[in-house]
């Protein structure tokens, strides 16, 4: 009997050991099981939102997303989800430097990140992911002293945290814009009429000195006269695109260009610009040929009227300022991935806002010009792309998308008052642009 409690007991034991060894064993299989599933579960993605909801910054999302091509990490831009949305890896200095600058951002999981990029693959959706591989080297044509608020790309830039560099007449002249990827021409006069300012400010001081000013510098250069110098500086910008170069341009820059590069050898400008006589009839020597987006336009031969030609329609338009909005075009993110970038919003509609070139008469655009936004009201065009040579240029009409009618002398627009304007986002659309991987647009 004895024997039989003996092994009775010993039986006990071993099965007692057994599951005391299998406890252990089944409590090591949890951690690990748990520090797996901590694993997958944890975040591997950041993504901005660009929803008119969610994000609370949207121009300084862009300085984000800038920030994180400068440091190599892996960057998309999701075309059409909410609102035009950016994916990075999760990083600690990403999560921070969001934070630093009160951009709004979420935190997502491997599976959730899939799921969107699943979604965006879908041949059912308008959707597209665009990889951001190389941040572009920014250049700004404007004139020494100019304050940032002077011009709304340089305001932006500025507030975004996007680095720049300002140049000028000499930079472009001495061939430096080889040092660049992306060109934005400030509210320049490149037919040497100084603004068609003559009318209204011919006395004022500031117009004296400029005028002075552009005068010294085209001496400076070797040139006659400022118009003289100011078409080479034109037709080096044309170079630069047609090599491959990016250029973004607002208000009298945009027409004001195109028409400098039409008068090439002939005279345009009155004695009180250029000191003699414009040439006779020289409506007839205009050349549409050499110009980037327009054609057929006529020059406005008045030398105090405040105006370059008929492209531009702010004495036509005659639309008040409550109902002065423009449309965004929608295109196929899939197959039409560079109109898409450049329009990516949080809204189709966009306030209007004025400029001394503020929008374009459709009948005057090239065809293989594409428009990407016009005014329903009257049809004008507000914001239009075309390729020359190797490369791009975007005009968009109007000053500064926040200040609706600004004026010489008005106070600087102060952007932490419109984080989210829709308006600024067009421009740092193009602003990064340039960053893409991209397809050619489909014509």
């Amino acid at each position: 009997m004895s024997e039989f409690f003996f092994c009775l007991f010993k039986k006990i034991k071993q099965v007692s050991l057994r599951y005391k060894i299998f406890k252990m064993i089944s409590k090591k299989i949890f951690f690990i099981l748990l520090i797996l599933f901590s694993f997958t579960a944890k975040a591997s993605f950041i993504l901005l939102p660009m929803d008119e909801t969610t994000q609370q910054n949207h121009l300084k999302a862009y300085g984000i997303t800038y920030w994180c091509i400068e440091k190599k990490y892996k960057s998309s831009w999701l075309l059409n989800y909410r609102g035009g949305s950016f994916l990075f890896p999760d990083a600690p200095e990403i999560r921070k430097e969001c934070q630093i600058r009160g951009v709004s951002f979420e935190v997502l999981s491997d599976t959730e990140t899939n799921q969107i990029l699943e979604l965006i693959a879908s041949p059912s959706q308008n959707m597209e992911a665009v990889v951001l591989e190389k941040a572009p080297k920014i250049a700004v044509y404007t004139p020494k002293g100019k304050q940032p608020w002077d011009d709304a790309v340089t305001l932006v830039l500025t507030y975004a945290e996007i680095p720049f560099t300002p140049i000028y007449d000499e930079e472009v002249l001495s061939d430096q814009l080889i040092l660049y990827d992306w060109l934005h021409l400030h509210h320049e006069d490149f037919t040497g009429q100084y603004g068609k300012f003559y009318g209204s400010n011919k006395n004022s001081l500031w117009y004296i000195d400029q005028k002075k000013e552009a005068e010294n510098l085209a001496s400076k250069l070797g040139y006659k006269k400022v118009s003289e110098e100011k078409l080479a500086v034109a037709k080096k910008i044309r170079d630069f695109v047609i090599g491959g170069g990016f250029m973004f341009a607002m208000c009298s820059a945009t027409d004001s260009f195109d028409i400098a590069l039409a008068a090439d050898g002939v005279d345009i400008c009155e004695p009180m610009f250029d000191g003699d006589a414009s040439d006779a009839n020289y409506q007839t020597k205009i050349n549409y040929g050499n110009t980037f987006a327009f054609k057929d336009f006529i020059l406005d031969r008045k030398p105090e009227h405040y105006e370059f030609s008929d492209i531009d329609m702010t004495e036509k338009r005659r639309i008040p300022m409550e109902k002065d909005y423009f449309t965004l075009m929608e295109f196929s993110a899939k197959w039409d991935p560079i109109p898409s970038m450049l329009c990516q919003n949080h809204t189709q509609l966009i306030k209007g806002f004025m400029g001394q070139t503020t929008s374009y008469d459709q009948t005057l655009i090239k065809s293989n010009v594409l428009v990407m936004g016009t005014c329903e009201l009257n049809g004008e065009a507000r914001y239009i792309h075309g390729e020359k040579g190797k490369g791009m240029f975007t005009f968009f009409g109007g000053h500064d998308p926040e200040d609706y009618q600004h004026r010489v002398g008005d106070p600087a627009t102060v952007l932490d008052l419109h984080p989210n304007s829709p308006g600024y986002r067009l421009i740092l659309n193009n602003v990064l642009f340039p960053a893409a991987r991209k397809k050619k647009m489909k014509t």
